[in-house]
């Protein structure tokens, strides 16, 4: 059966969007679903925003009919702006930021960890599944709307963090093939799906705004996460190409940051009216005071705005506390704890660590986006070629401010005075530029278009242990081994020169995944003795037993590697025996760094 749509889906920290289009058309002509949700207690609104809360029902509300949905009955849990609002009213039962724990190593993100620190008596639920659930309301609603095109059988384009490691790539890809999606679907990086969205917008027109070697800046903030992004023009025949030539560090800082920073300004608000809050007011105000910010930053935003929270008495809850905020305050405060002005040079300030901490969400320990932004565009700077952007392409639900927008371009714009960065025009839809893109790259595939270059935007090594004599209490010296350049393009392969290693067989071995963005010379066979903690960058190590051929006697068989990246960003490590017969294949999924 021929696939008639191409899907692109925006799961997102705060918003969760689908857009489509029909690959049938001669043109791209995207479109955003519109979908049933509950919006209060048995009350259905059409909305294409999607938000991402996972609301887990008390037993009561569980045996009621309150939370139908036309495709469904089922009442433990509801996803949606319903969760959203309840998330401000019952908190220990809400899952927020899911995605942001899907990206957490520390935890098990397979457990059922959510919401964080809830009583025993509230059903949890794993990342995972929280993922799962809001991707299974879009299949939901696609099927409600197109019957006869099984999402299943469609295109489909995922999309996550440029950030995103591969472990954390991997827990999405499990929850979109549970929830329902296609097993080939296919990952794109968010903030090239921006890039994707506005050349559609602009159309053959998208060259005009630009000039060769221009570099573009993709600042996507979104609600938990800060993603950076260089893309650069350049020429071949005389026509203009886009390549992406960088993409930052996983910053966990976004618009939750500043809603709980917000929540801290007026915590302060209600002590001087002489109410404390206790812990479960103070997350209850965290979610209120989302609503806040986006009230008030909003172009046509009142200039107050009233904060409330249940109060808590002798009984469960008592009655209402209130302030009002003032939208300069507000946005004062916001701009100058997170985009404060900067030096080029600048780096983001690290604090001392406490020797305990409690586990949560590695929140970034400097919020200053625009110092971690002019160290990301130096660190890709070289002599011969400035990575100083021209142009920007914002992106995320926090740049609906033109408040936000303004200042880091003045940031910006101090670091070179001769070249004022400016922002693309034609990238306005910042709610749902994610999933439009998406769904536009996956037409571009099927009937061609403009393609964003570049491969994959890291190198990546294995880790070779070195042989020697065993020291009590210390693990032999590591070595780093080039098995990826960076710029591999997908649907490649390439030989690993390099000398005989010894592969462990039949019996459970850790092999160590490492990434560098900064390295981007190495070149496959490259041994690094050391580096430094900013060089390599160690993901999530792969624990498995490779079988152990009954014709081969030693467990520890000499290897040479062969590197292949698959169309679907799957990195494939053979190892061959150079000795006797037999390969075995180790797999690593780095889909968020491969081509877009």
């Amino acid at each position: 059966m021929s696939k008639q749509f191409v899907i692109g889906i925006d799961l997102g920290t705060t918003n969760s969007v689908l857009a489509y289009a029909s690959l049938e058309s001669e043109t791209a002509e995207v479109q955003l679903l519109s979908m049933p949700m509950v919006v209060d207690a048995s009350t259905i609104e059409n909305h294409n925003l999607l938000p991402s809360f996972l609301y887990l029902a008390t037993e009561q509300e569980a045996s009621g009919k309150s939370l139908e949905l036309p495709w469904s009955d089922d009442q433990r849990f509801a996803v949606g702006p319903y969760a959203r609002r309840r998330a401000a009213e019952l908190p220990d039962r809400t899952v927020a930021a899911a995605k942001s724990w899907l990206c957490h190593s520390k935890v098990d993100r397979r457990q059922p960890i959510l919401p964080w620190n809830a009583p025993d008596e509230v059903g949890k639920v794993s990342p995972v599944v929280a993922s799962q659930r809001y991707i299974e309301h879009l299949v939901a609603a696609w099927h409600a709307a197109f019957s006869d095109a099984p999402i299943a059988d469609q295109e489909v384009v995922l999309t996550v963090p440029a950030s995103f490691d591969a472990a954390a790539r991997e827990l999405t890809r499990e929850a979109a093939f549970v929830a329902g999606l296609p097993t080939n679907l296919l990952l794109l990086e968010e903030p090239q799906a921006a890039v994707y969205s506005w050349l559609n917008t602009a159309g053959d027109d998208w060259r005009d705004q630009l000039n060769v070697n221009d570099t573009i800046l993709v600042c996507d903030i979104g609600g938990g996460t800060t993603d950076l992004t260089l893309v650069r023009t350049t020429d071949e025949e005389g026509e203009l190409q886009l390549q992406r030539i960088a993409v930052g560090d996983h910053l966990l800082v976004g618009g939750d940051n500043m809603d709980l920073a917000l929540a801290h300004l007026v915590a302060e608000r209600f002590k001087e009216q002489n109410v404390t809050l206790d812990a479960w007011q103070s997350v209850s105000l965290w979610h209120s005071c989302r609503t806040a910010k986006e009230t008030l930053l909003a172009e046509d935003g009142p200039e107050t705005h009233t904060i409330s929270v249940l109060g808590r008495g002798s009984k469960l809850i008592g009655g209402m506390v209130s302030v009002d905020v003032a939208r300069e305050d507000v946005a004062k405060f916001l701009l100058d704890g997170f985009l404060p002005a900067c030096k080029a040079k600048d780096r983001p300030q690290k604090k001392s660590l406490s020797g305990f901490q409690e586990i949560g969400l590695p929140f970034e320990s400097d919020p200053a986006i625009t110092r971690h932004l002019a160290a990301f565009v130096d660190s890709h700077s070289t002599e011969e070629q400035s990575a100083y952007p021209a142009h920007v392409l914002f992106n995320g639900g926090v740049f609906k401010s033109s408040a936000l927008r303004n200042r880091l371009l003045v940031s910006i714009g101090k670091w070179n005075p001769k070249l004022p960065t400016q922002p693309l025009q034609g990238g306005e839809d910042l709610d749902h530029a994610v999933a439009r893109g998406a769904a536009y790259y996956g037409w571009t595939k099927h009937n061609g278009g403009v393609r964003i270059r570049g491969g994959v935007a890291r190198s990546y090594y294995v880790g070779i242990e070195t042989s020697g004599l065993a020291v009590p209490g210390a693990p032999r010296p590591l070595r780093a081994l080039c098995v990826v350049p960076f710029g591999m393009e997908e649907g490649t392969e390439c030989e690993v020169p390099s000398g005989e290693f010894a592969l462990v067989l039949g019996e459970q071995a850790t092999f160590r995944l490492f990434s560098s963005a900064t390295r981007k010379d190495d070149q496959p066979g490259a041994l690094l003795n050391s580096w430094t903690d900013d060089e390599l960058l160690e993901s999530d190590s792969l624990e498995t037993t490779l079988l152990l051929d009954e014709s081969i006697e030693d467990p520890y068989v000499p290897v040479r590697f062969h590197s292949k990246l698959t169309e679907l960003g799957v990195f494939e490590l053979w190892c061959a025996a150079t000795r006797s017969e037999g390969d075995w294949k180790l797999e690593f999924s780095i889909r968020e760094d491969a081509e877009g």
